[in-house]
């Protein structure tokens, strides 16, 4: 499959670049990529969440009030759940959310999100790019060139760029990911992939 090259105009630079059949045209595995997706928004949480259950709650030192004679249900502690301010039962306490995946469901789900994207034309091929300075201005004329400015955007660079970086940093649509470090996650919660032609390279090479 070959896609054309464009410049940060938006114009067709005349040349093609070729997608790997191995990685752009395959079979998708939709239950990869939503094991691989589950698999890393699990990861992503923090799990520090906690309540206390009655013995760590204060108060409670001493029956409320007497057992008879009250005309009341007898009490032994306000530590009691059903008490304002008392023990939480089965409350959330810290734990590990972590999910583990295979490395190679992991490279399936990745390939067929690229597929999908590739398949359904969300997939735009750009010459190599940078900035002499992180300017948000300059990123936001290359998106208005590939008209793209309203649509949600994973840009994949060839190289660490930070000034790519910086300069999208205040773009709330837009996303940067430095070569192959892109996940399944990202690229599926795009609306289009903007993909620099050394990125596409190394994709075919670690993927394909």
């Amino acid at each position: 499959m070959k896609i054309d090259i464009l410049d940060e105009s938006g114009k067709n630079t005349g040349k093609k670049i070729d997608l790997s059949d191995n990685v752009f045209n395959i079979k998708p595995h939709d239950h990869a990529i939503w094991l691989d997706v589950r698999s890393i928004t699990a990861n992503k949480r923090q799990g520090t969440h906690a309540s206390k259950v009655r013995s760590e709650v204060s108060g409670g030192g001493r029956k409320p009030f007497r057992q008879k004679g009250t005309g009341r249900a007898r009490q032994g502690t306000i530590r009691a759940p059903h008490h304002v301010g008392g023990g939480r039962v089965f409350g959330p306490h810290p734990r590990d959310y972590h999910l583990g995946i295979n490395k190679k469901v992991k490279v399936l789900a990745r390939k067929s999100a690229l597929t999908y994207k590739a398949k359904n034309n969300n997939l735009v091929v750009v010459k190599d790019f940078s900035f002499e300075q992180p300017k948000t201005n300059d990123m936001q004329k290359i998106l208005e060139a590939l008209e793209l400015t309203d649509k949600h955007i994973l840009l994949v660079t060839s190289n660490e760029e930070k000034n790519i970086y910086l300069a999208a940093k205040n773009l709330y649509k837009v996303e940067v990911r430095n070569s192959i470090t892109f996940s399944t996650y990202d690229v599926m919660r795009a609306e289009k992939l903007i993909i620099q032609e050394g990125a596409i390279k190394k994709i075919n090479e670690v993927l394909g």
